[in-house]
């Protein structure tokens, strides 16, 4: 698969260009049609009826590249070459992205199957050289006209480049076979974390709180009973206990909500310590990704995937973060410090120190001590119906535009719980559609992510070719309710992939290349991040947020409450982000003559950069997938935060809801998608102030930040600027 299709989402100007070539129209989904009820396949590709159909699906793609490779090698005009290379570029993805998304989220094992082949067959354009000739003759000729035209041809160029095209033939070989090895150790990594989430068996079933046990597996075992004195004899009992499923959002809950010490340090040691095999995995994709980055010329994979990004460099982003480290450092040895102190207040004499599985427990009773909170009646007020009014309700102020549930053809969906939405202008009509798969269930991706299926691009003066995305959650229904209601943390997760999909469904680009999130990793972030005020703010909140059963508005009093506790630790949990970040950068930065072993890093850093103590035996690392899918790149989320930080206080904050907002938003910052440079766009939104230069690359402009999260003194403050 070309580097170049990797943020993959679509773009189009092709119908004039290739009268003779337009069966690429059978890879449009059926989406765009909200009155087909015949059958089709999944997401409205025909083909895709049945799990046999992703064969079909890659063999006319790649039948319908083949002919556009052949019309490019005429080497036509260099507005046609891009033209056709973006084609090339949407039909590929057509069958990558929904490959990806039926891996993810498909319940049958058949489909799932067939994707993988899929996602494997396909990757065949990245050492085309009759591709990456006519690039180079469409970016040196200077006939594009455009600067989306320029910048597509740069990036395309750069992008075949970073796939070694330029190498000779061995070398290219190599390079080849470590971007297949990366992608199978990457793959091989997600699905240790889903087959060994490891376990622990907690007796008797008392020591779990009552809050969480749904979350939890009842299990027994025998025990000795008392003697039944008629009969002169014994019988044995069964004793009720819970098993502990230590994946992420389970184990986080009972570190949280569980008073039982033993039981948090069992649960912490084993969710920290597991999956063993991705000691290796992690091994083999960080020596993989380095000999790429040396066959390239580059001193690390850090350097060599910052090509394109804003920071230019990993000097650039390591110096943001130990700047960042040093400026949040204070504060938070202040609040490590009262935590700690709370536990010895609690605890008496017997307590030594504060461990890593007491932080969430006392950090909750803190927070739900100073603020009176109550989960139970926090999420009382966020039913899932009434959170998804809360998107209606942002498309409809921000944007002038509705967002509401559209039918399925038979066949299109992949489950019966999903949902389809369109966003619908009155003057501009269809402007994407959105798949809302929503809630937990076995095998299926375990986290809450954006997926695309089909970008936009543009296709005539004309016709538009719409955004297809997909939002994956998984939310818990519960067992006691028909009504599934959400904590006021996933309700900001909801709202930050949220962000991600109106990026991707409010872009308009010429090409796909650079449609919604396609677009500098270390900006990618920022839509998703800025949405998430959105749930945090009064205003918009009693617009939707309602009891339930009784209809009430949540009080303001409530969400001042909520707001309170999430700052009340700020600094630590920024500190825990910028150690992953370092983290990152270390793991896949430059290596040394003598090597690290990754545990030894990680306890080293932990050591320099947070209050949690290591404990030997535990590897976060081998669990921590962002460090596979953003290698060298986890930055980007403190990047995001000080951007969002400062669009939400310069435009957004006076009045979130304003239709002006909105404009701007849409005008100046979504609709563009990749095609301008982030710093461009971010200026032209806000002012200037929101970037800073530094040696070569740009870092965010942190006082906002620092400021919302009350960290910002005056031995800060000329630091941030």
């Amino acid at each position: 698969m070309w580097s170049f299709i990797k943020n993959r989402e679509p773009n189009i100007h092709m119908k004039r260009l290739f009268e003779p070539f337009l069966s690429y129209r059978h890879f449009r989904t059926r989406a765009v049609d909200r009155q087909n009820t015949s059958s089709t396949g999944l997401y409205g590709f025909d083909h895709l009826k049945s799990p046999k159909g992703f064969q079909r699906f890659v063999d006319e793609a790649i039948e319908r590249s083949s002919e556009l490779i052949d019309y490019i090698s005429g080497m036509p005009s260099s507005v046609e070459i891009i033209r056709a290379m973006d084609e090339i570029s949407d039909t590929v993805c057509s069958v990558v992205d929904s490959a990806e998304l039926c891996r993810q989220t498909h319940p049958a094992r058949g489909f799932v199957e067939e994707a993988n082949k899929a996602s494997m067959k396909i990757n065949f354009l990245n050492t085309n050289h009759t591709l990456y000739n006519a690039v180079k003759k469409a970016e040196q000729d200077g006939h594009l006209l455009t600067e989306e035209a320029r910048r597509a041809a740069l990036h395309l160029r750069i992008d075949f480049e970073k796939g070694g095209i330029h190498l000779p033939s061995g070398k290219l070989d190599r390079v080849n076979q470590l971007n297949m090895d990366a992608h199978k150790l990457c793959r091989e990594y997600g699905e240790n974390i889903i087959n060994d989430p490891g376990y622990v068996d907690i007796f008797p079933a008392s020591r779990i709180p009552r809050q969480i046990q749904h979350l939890l597996k009842p299990i027994y075992r025998l025990t000795s009973g008392v003697s039944k004195e008629s009969l002169g004899s014994y019988e044995d009992e069964q004793e009720e206990g819970f098993q502990i499923m230590t994946e992420p959002r389970t184990l986080f809950s009972v570190l949280q909500l569980t008073p039982d010490e033993q039981v948090r340090k069992m649960a912490y040691l084993k969710g920290n310590s597991v999956p063993h095999a991705n000691h290796e995995v992690l091994d083999k994709l960080i020596n993989s990704r380095h000999e790429l980055a040396q066959i390239m010329g580059c001193k690390s994979y850090a350097e060599f995937v910052m090509q394109l990004n804003m920071a230019s460099s990993p000097e650039v982003v390591v110096s943001f973060l130990l700047e960042m480290s040093n400026m949040v450092k204070e504060k938070a040895d202040e609040g490590f410090n009262t935590i700690r102190n709370l536990k010895r207040d609690v605890c008496g004499q017997r307590c030594v120190d504060l461990e890593p599985w007491d932080e969430a427990y006392y950090t909750t009773m803190m927070k739900s001590s100073a603020y009176s909170l109550d989960s139970a009646v926090v999420a009382s007020y966020f039913s899932l119906p009434q959170c998804i009014e809360g998107l209606k309700l942002l498309v409809k102020s921000l944007f002038g535009a509705r967002f509401d549930s559209v039918p399925m053809a038979p066949g299109e969906s992949w489950h019966p719980d999903v949902l389809k939405m369109c966003i619908h202008h009155p003057e501009e009509g269809d402007l994407g559609f959105l798949y809302l798969d929503l809630f937990s269930r076995k095998g299926k991706y375990p986290g809450c992510a954006t997926f695309a299926i089909k970008g936009g691009r543009k296709i005539s003066e004309t016709e538009y070719q719409l955004p297809v995305m997909a939002l994956v959650f998984n939310f818990l229904r519960s067992h006691d309710s028909s009504i599934v209601r959400l904590n006021h943390g996933e309700l900001e997760t909801l709202f930050h992939e949220f962000g991600h999909a109106l990026h991707a469904l409010l872009s308009r680009t010429d090409y796909q290349h650079f449609a919604g999130t396609r677009v500098a990793l270390d900006f990618a972030e920022t839509p998703s991040n800025l949405f998430e005020y959105y749930a945090r703010d009064y205003r918009v909140l009693k617009k939707f947020a309602r009891h339930y059963s009784t209809g009430e508005v949540i009080p303001e009093k409530l969400v001042k409450s909520l707001n309170g506790a999430r700052d009340m630790f700020a600094a630590t949990e920024l500190q825990r982000q910028i150690f992953y970040s370092l983290v990152d950068q270390t793991l896949f930065g430059e290596q040394l003559s003598v090597p690290r072993d990754t545990n030894s890093i990680v306890a080293h850093l932990k050591r320099q950069h947070s209050n949690e103590k290591h404990v030997e035996g535990t590897h976060m690392h081998i669990r921590f997938s962002h460090f596979l899918t953003y290698g060298a790149g986890y930055y980007s989320y403190l990047y995001a935060k000080c951007f969002a930080a400062t669009i939400w206080k310069k435009l957004c904050q006076e009045d979130p809801l304003s239709p002006t907002t909105g404009t701007l938003l849409r005008t100046k910052l979504l609709q563009y998608g990749g095609a301008k440079e982030p710093a461009d766009l971010l200026t032209d939104l806000v002012g200037d102030g929101i970037v800073r230069y530094h040696n070569g690359g740009i870092v965010p402009d942190v006082t906002s930040c620092l400021e919302e999260m009350k960290l910002l003194d005056d031995k800060n403050r000329h630091i941030g600027k």
